[in-house]
């Protein structure tokens, strides 16, 4: 059983089907209609949702694509759609700034846009062109009317006014505070279940007894096996209320990220403690994606060209592991065994994410390669963190994504460094190295010979900004 808030509305459902999506669930239950299924796969941006949540005693509002979003992530939270924003016989001041600045073209695009630029409001204290583009960057207009739609952005976050949401915040905490209880809740139907534990011994207990489960975080690339593939996931342990998983701390040596802690969360994070890290956080995928991603999910599936291994190993993270009541660390670099494939044994599961302080080079950086700016895959991405005394290179960890079936460290390229002064002969002499580290492979993404010039190159530029000689950073995001 699950309960939360459709609006203002208290929903109990007993025997929902876990592999049903917030957007499916909408579109055959409820029958709202006007979130729109566009892509199923998170990149358009028409089926945005809103989910509010408790958080500190207030409501905080964060915006998802409903189609990646399995119904057991709605347990204890309130659901916005479209059809909830219009105040009595009024717009909504979001929606009366796309009909002002005539932000709607076909309008099969707005309704997701609409509650992107609501939750943009909710957590906006005024006009901010950055924070709007990080907004929108996962919605798609395929009208090409950005230019009228980021004019009713700015009108919304000037000129803000007091709805149903914020007047009766008080009240809705109440009631989702009252949604909460310490057992572990169960959907089942038709022989899939979803179990959705509250504590890590929860956890632990259930996964040790069902290690044939899949773990569901995010979701949002295990919902890709439903949505793309057409299949169905007999058996899935939600993680999102386990809190212990969700936080990010630090000690006098480490920064502990909880496996499950969204990657946007990670992004306020190190906003400040690692700053490369957290800008290149804003280039995986969207908005919508990174508020339920999560950095735990992004290691775990293993996939080559994840953006965060790179990072995490170019900084010597290590990995705190949970096997029932047993746990162990492991070296990030000792985690990745082959294609997807980790060290993670039955019934284990990562709890935390350790970054060592010492290991982060104040030159620390970190650059994707890919055909999109926003929300695309890397063709290749690196992470390079160099620490020099006196011009000599003292540890170096080079990590690449995209350059062979596992994110991994260029350990030639590295010894070719270490040692040396960091100048123009060791450079080369590390570039001609990484074809000892990598033999990458050509596909729709990139040649191999592409590949391998561009991983050389982005160590050049490393080189060209460690000296100050970098003029050219970024392709400007939007021209007003």
């Amino acid at each position: 059983m699950i309960q939360f808030l459709l609006n203002n509305r208290l929903i109990t459902e007993t025997s929902l089907d876990p592999n049903l999506t917030v957007l499916n669930y909408l579109r055959s239950q409820p029958q709202r209609r006007g979130t729109k299924e566009g892509c199923a796969s998170g990149d358009c941006g028409a089926c945005t949702v809103t989910l509010g949540k408790v958080v500190a005693g207030r409501m905080q509002y964060q915006a998802v694509n409903s189609c990646l979003t399995l119904v057991s992530s709605l347990q204890g939270k309130q659901l916005i759609t479209v059809e909830d924003l219009r105040q009595g016989g009024e717009l909504h001041s979001v929606q009366q700034a796309m009909v002002d600045c005539h932000g709607s073209q076909c309008g099969y695009c707005t309704p997701g846009f609409v509650m992107s630029l609501f939750t943009l409001q909710k957590n906006s204290q005024g006009w901010d062109q950055e924070q709007a583009e990080q907004a929108l960057a996962g919605n798609l207009c395929r009208c090409t009317g950005y230019r009228p739609i980021m004019a009713a952005a700015q009108q919304a976050c000037e000129q803000p006014t007091e709805d149903a949401f914020s007047a009766g915040e008080n009240e809705l905490v109440q009631r989702l505070q009252a949604l909460s209880n310490a057992e572990v809740q169960i959907l089942e139907v038709d022989g899939s279940r979803c179990f959705v534990p509250k504590t890590l011994a929860q956890l632990a207990a259930l996964y040790q007894q069902h290690p044939d489960a899949r773990l569901l975080a995010g979701g949002t690339d295990l919902t890709l096996l439903i949505t793309q593939c057409y299949q169905r996931l007999p058996l899935l342990i939600a993680l999102e209320q386990v809190e212990e998983l969700t936080e990010c701390t630090e000690d006098d040596t480490d920064y502990h990220l909880g496996a499950a802690a969204t990657l946007h969360r990670c992004y306020h994070f190190l906003s400040h403690r690692i700053p490369a890290f957290s800008a290149t956080l804003e280039r995986f995928a969207s908005l919508q994606i990174r508020n339920q991603g999560t950095l735990g999910g992004n290691i775990g599936n293993a996939s080559p060209i994840g953006d965060c291994a790179p990072m995490l190993l170019a900084l010597n993270a290590r990995l705190v592991l949970q096997q029932g009541e047993a746990i162990r660390e492991v070296p990030l670099d000792q985690f990745f065994i082959g294609y997807r494939k980790t060290l993670l044994q039955a019934g284990e599961f990562i709890r935390t994410i350790l970054i060592p302080k010492m290991t982060v080079s104040p030159e620390f950086a970190a650059w994707k390669v890919a055909k999109r700016l926003d929300d695309d895959i890397s063709a290749v991405f690196v992470a390079i963190n160099v620490h020099l005394a006196d011009g000599v290179v003292q540890q170096a960890r080079l990590a690449y994504g995209g350059m062979a079936a596992k994110p991994k460290r260029a350990l030639s390229a590295e010894a070719a460094l270490l040692g040396q002064p960091f100048n123009t002969a060791a450079l080369e002499k590390a570039c001609a190295a990484l074809s000892q580290d990598f033999q990458p492979l050509s596909d729709f993404r990139a040649s191999a010979d592409y590949r391998l010039q561009i991983a050389r190159n982005l160590l050049r530029r490393y080189y060209a900004q460690t000296r100050g000689e970098l003029t050219i950073t970024e392709v400007a995001r939007y021209v007003s």
